[in-house]
């Protein structure tokens, strides 16, 4: 199986293709989402809530987040690998950006990097780019700077606020971005940015008319029991019926039902009646 390349992803747009993109935190997940076929695994710095327990993405280290992108690169065969930088990785200067978007690629074998923000990010993204390092930008509601936004909101809905957004997402293209998260924006906006733009939009809610589409795997699966966003779609739900096997395995070690024979090792009954006279 032929591992896919940014200018694949960046095929798909030209050639009306959509794209899919889903979070894999660790080695199983990457596997499964791998082999069902996903364009896009996301290493996202979502992981700080739904595998490391913490109330926002900020809390997420450096460290955590190459642990996790190793395992997942170590899973997949022919997705493209993105990894989130975390906060604090790429705001406070570019020599620093560059250094933590190589150690990404270097260490961790991602494909590509992403990091939030748009017209104020574009010199940043500009230089990972000239590095050598593919940049999937992400603007809208960006998690990492939710609370200056006012909370997790949707964005763009005020003309001048639109604007801004259509602002960014030109900036993050003329930067070199190779595609562009658009996340809770009105889908009417999603649209005229999709529109205005080369290079992919993937969207989380921001509406079907965007060129692929991204979700936090946990969520997708209901896995995660803090709160489900508005625009998760929830295609099983899993931890209730993981809840119910760990329930009857307790049950059963209880009880005594397990393990069975089925279940257990034998030995030879020659080697047992030797055992008994040697003791």
């Amino acid at each position: 199986m032929r591992k896919l390349t940014i200018p694949d992803i960046v095929a798909k747009k030209a050639n009306g293709e959509k794209i899919s993109e889903l979070t894999a935190y660790d080695y199983p997940w990457a596997r499964i989402a791998d082999e069902a076929g996903i364009d896009i695994a996301l290493v996202g710095d979502s992981l700080a809530m739904v595998v490391l327990g913490h109330e926002s993405t900020v809390c997420v280290t450096m460290e955590e987040m190459l642990h996790h992108t190793r395992a997942v690169s170590r899973g997949v065969s022919r997705a493209l690998v993105v990894a989130d930088m975390p906060f604090g990785s790429y705001n406070s200067s570019i020599p620093v950006a560059i250094e933590n978007a190589t150690r990404f690629l270097k260490e961790a074998k991602a494909d590509a990097v992403k990091l939030e923000g748009g017209v104020n990010m574009a010199e940043t993204v500009q230089a990972i780019v000239r590095a050598g390092i593919p940049v999937q930008g992400h603007i809208g509601l960006t998690p990492q700077t939710a609370t200056s936004l006012g909370g997790f909101k949707v964005q763009g809905k005020s003309a001048e606020a639109a604007q801004k957004l259509l602002d960014d997402a030109v900036a993050l293209e003329e930067s070199g971005c190779f595609s562009i998260v658009l996340e809770a924006i009105p889908a009417p906006i999603a649209a005229l940015i999709t529109e205005a733009v080369q290079i992919p939009t993937i969207g989380i809610g921001a509406g079907k008319d965007c060129d692929g589409q991204v979700l936090v795997s946990h969520d997708m699966v209901g896995l995660f029991d803090g709160f489900t966003p508005k625009f998760v779609k929830q295609y099983t739900r899993v931890r209730g019926q993981i809840v119910d096997a760990v329930r009857q395995y307790i049950k059963e070690v209880e009880t005594s039902d397990f393990p069975g024979v089925e279940h257990s090792f034998t030995m030879r009954e020659e080697e047992m009646e030797k055992l008994k006279k040697l003791q």
